[in-house]
């Protein structure tokens, strides 16, 4: 196990290396000029927007501010926001990373909390018409855009029924639409996820062995199809942590959340590429960190992945 552990963490650091790379080359690659942003609408001389570039080292050729960033970036040290003068960009992904936190956090426990018993209690009625409408809401779920979701909840509860704030988090309530409409996707996924995983469990000879032997169904269904379904919903629920971001940065900008996504979507308009690099790095490094230990929890849960 522990060779396998370093084997992944190399395999993590040379993935995260290639991504910093193939990022920094893209954000030199986009067109614009962050320096033309920050000034304005000011008049200042060729002169003047030189000595602009000097100071920040974008006149340097690429591979030397890389390796500039890359060194910065290994003592810990973010660098200084281009458009944002004087504020670290520590602070400005700490601030923001917080408020994502806290909005994914709500939604996957309400997510999972939902999903999984209705995905269980499906597959144990299948056919039904819990079956039915179970799998009808969740394929509406994986189907439609959540951001369509959004701006249908902001229509209905903000604007026509006036009960919830259409942006902000400026209290609890700001919560409530943003955290649902994020909760109702993976509800979605992991509900279909968790039936396909019981049925298949169902049709295993332990499961009819079980029977056989007289134990009571709902040990057969909590301590052997539940138990043994639940393996692969693991495993995705990891994966889908690692990229829940995908979905964030929509619905933050949809409901003007003040976290991740919306400061990664602003950055890249506003062409503050450091900004930009520090939260794909941060992102990397959590799909990473998240994917190994899924494997390790999966070992950890299935004895036969432990032996291999």
């Amino acid at each position: 196990m522990l060779s396998y552990l370093i084997q992944r963490l190399a395999q993590g650091i040379l993935v995260i290396f290639l991504v910093s790379l193939l990022t920094f080359i893209v954000m030199q690659l986009a067109p614009g000029d962050p320096v033309r942003l920050l000034v304005g609408q000011a008049y200042v001389t060729p002169e003047q927007l030189e000595a602009i570039r000097a100071k920040w080292g974008l006149d340097d050729p690429w591979y030397i501010q890389y390796w500039t960033w890359v060194s910065n970036l290994a003592r810990g040290d973010l660098g200084t926001s281009i458009i944002r003068q004087g504020v670290p960009i520590s602070e400005m992904v700490a601030d923001a990373a917080g408020m994502t936190l806290r909005l994914n956090v709500l939604s996957f426990i309400i997510a999972t909390s939902v999903a999984i018993p209705v995905g269980v209690l499906a597959a144990i009625k299948r056919y039904s018409w819990f079956d039915y409408a179970s799998m009808l809401g969740s394929t509406i779920g994986v189907a439609v855009p959540n951001y369509w979701i959004g701006l249908m909840a902001i229509v209905v509860f903000s604007v026509n029924l006036g009960w919830l704030p259409p942006y902000g988090a400026d209290s609890w309530k700001g919560y409530i639409l943003p955290v649902l409409v994020l909760a109702f996707e993976e509800m979605a996924a992991l509900a279909r996820l968790t039936r396909g995983a019981t049925i298949e469990v169902m049709s295993q000879d332990f499961v009819t062995t079980s029977r056989a032997k007289g134990l009571a169904e709902r040990v057969v269904i909590f301590r052997h199809i539940v138990r043994n379904a639940l393996l692969p919903v693991i495993t995705i629920i990891g994966y889908r942590i690692a990229f829940i971001l995908s979905g964030t940065i929509v619905v933050e900008t949809v409901f003007a959340w003040p976290g991740l996504g919306r400061l990664f979507f602003n950055s890249i308009q506003a062409h503050d590429f450091q900004v930009v690099q520090a939260i794909v790095i941060l992102l990397t490094v959590i799909v990473v960190v998240m994917n190994i230990l899924t494997d390790l929890t999966y070992a950890f849960i299935d004895p036969r992945v432990r032996v291999k």
